[in-house]
């Protein structure tokens, strides 16, 4: 039996049934693709049936507003997924009158598709033999193989492209290439991966030469940087009721249109599209002087300042964050160049995580 031909027999017993495997929506499938990225599949799922549910086809979903969008995104991380695919359902509808592209290269040219997404759109939804390279697949070929150079390099990931390549199975490539990611995703796993009842540990070569544990290799990534975010958590009392001063994030980074709090900078002042945090060196913990700085800045001697928390840690792909919250309020409106917004309203508004975190702990965020 051909390794295409075991493969697809293992997979018809043992895939997982996952709602989007049901489907040849586009629509749906290039969702599932999108969500997934970067995300576990347990984490994931519940965000592919909200998605599913409001928006069910790319009409609906290029219609949304971003703002909704990001909201339901919240929590994901790696916010340019749903810009992208937000876009890129714009796309669809003006340039391409509602009909999903159905060739690898139209797929490739919408907006955050890149070759992994656009081979699995194209094999699983319409039939065509481009297989998909992702991190499973590395793994899984790598090791059945012996390649035993940094699965990181361009080189290795063309390599396994053209070993793919040559085996995909024609007449299936969507059950061949999921089979192909199942496969790494459930048997040849990073850590622990089950050998022994492994269908291919009698070919696979660093299971014959005992280098499962180093194949593939990787190259060594660069330490993760600290930063120190400082947030002022400003609300003030009117005859409309308690509200809360909120920034919407302009700035190109990975928080662009969420809304966060003004934050104070390296010198002192509030910063309204600045970077996402102060550098390691800027001001970091929290001391005497504080509450006077604070007031200077918010010009008023009716704030009164309630405290400051404990910092909140937040892992980024290439930094750890270190974000505190400075805790006022006045019994009047300050003037200040941010969005004032009732503190009922706060939960339709997308927040960075540890934002939303802090909100949640000091029942400030309301469903």
């Amino acid at each position: 039996m051909t390794f295409s031909a075991q493969l697809l027999e293992w997979y018809q017993q043992n895939k997982r049934d996952l709602p989007w495997r049901r489907s040849k929506d586009p629509y749906l499938v290039w969702l599932s693709e999108i969500i997934m990225q970067q995300t576990r599949i347990a984490q994931g799922l519940p965000y592919y049936e909200r998605f599913a549910h409001e928006w069910p086809t790319v009409e609906q979903f290029a219609a949304a507003g971003e703002q909704q969008i990001l909201k339901m995104w919240q929590g994901l991380g790696y916010y340019s997924r749903a810009r992208n695919m937000h876009e890129a359902a714009r796309t669809i509808m003006e340039e391409h009158g509602g009909a999903f592209p159905c060739t690898y290269d139209s797929l490739r040219s919408l907006k955050g598709v890149g070759d992994y997404t656009a081979a699995a759109i194209a094999s699983i939804v319409f039939g065509l033999p481009h297989p998909v390279v992702d991190g499973n697949v590395i793994r899984f070929m790598a090791r059945l193989n012996g390649i035993g150079e940094p699965a990181d390099l361009p080189a290795t990931k063309r390599l396994i492209l053209d070993i793919a390549t040559r085996l995909i199975e024609p007449n299936k490539p969507g059950d061949f290439n999921q089979a192909m990611m199942e496969f790494g995703a459930t048997v040849c796993t990073p850590a622990n991966p089950g050998c022994t009842g492994c269908i291919f540990n009698s070919s696979c070569v660093a299971h014959d030469r005992g280098l499962v544990d180093m194949i593939p290799a990787r190259v060594p990534k660069p330490p993760v940087k600290l930063r120190y975010l400082h947030y002022l958590v400003i609300t003030f009392a009117d005859n409309t009721g308690n509200h809360i001063f909120l920034n919407k994030r302009s700035g190109n980074d990975i928080w662009r249109n969420l809304y966060d709090f003004p934050q104070m900078d390296q010198a002192g002042g509030m910063g309204e599209s600045g970077p996402i945090c102060v550098e390691a060196g800027g001001v970091e913990e929290p001391g005497t002087g504080y509450e006077g700085q604070f007031r200077k800045v918010l010009q008023s001697d009716r704030v009164e300042y309630l405290g400051v928390s404990a910092p909140y840690t937040h892992l980024l792909s290439h930094r750890k964050l270190q974000v505190r919250f400075y805790r006022f309020h006045s019994a009047e409106k300050v003037d200040l160049p941010y969005m004032a917004v009732p503190l009922a309203e706060l939960g339709q508004y997308p927040l960075p995580r540890p934002v939303e975190q802090y909100l949640k702990e000091n029942s400030l965020l309301f469903p």
